[in-house]
């Protein structure tokens, strides 16, 4: 029988990914936010999004990185964009990588989605640029 106290193994896993990619200062502050109202959430995208499908050998985290810019642009998730552009530092995805999705997000979800994200793409970049945690 498992203690329902540890986490499991697809929770870790996820864990792990997720700090690779979005860092352990990005981590640290989410977990150290979570109340007990949204911890079930956190819980839910660490095990689904993390350990689920971002540990999947089938395509890389760089892959994986360009894919959810290009869909978070599409969708305006503004906060999101730009949390994922940060993420680029530990995904090997390029600035040209980053242009490339959003020129498809312009063709394929709309020039203003596109332009919008480009915007806070730019934005992201000078503050890496400048050694600033956004």
């Amino acid at each position: 029988m498992t203690d329902p106290q540890l986490p499991s193994a697809r929770y870790s896993q996820g864990m792990a990914t997720r700090r690779s990619v979005l860092g352990d200062a990005h981590v640290d502050r989410a977990e150290a936010s979570s109340t007990a109202f949204d911890k079930p959430f956190q819980e839910l995208i660490t095990e689904a999004a993390w350990g689920n499908v971002w540990s999947r050998p089938g395509l890389t985290h760089r892959e994986r990185s360009i894919v959810t810019i290009a869909l978070l642009a599409a969708l305006g998730q503004d906060d999101e964009v730009a949390m994922h552009v940060r993420a680029t530092a530990n995904t090997g995805a390029t600035r040209d990588d980053v242009c490339e999705a959003l020129l498809h997000v312009a063709i394929y979800a709309g020039v203003p989605a596109a332009n919008h994200a480009i915007k806070i793409a730019k934005q992201v970049f000078e503050q890496m640029d400048a050694g600033k945690a956004a």
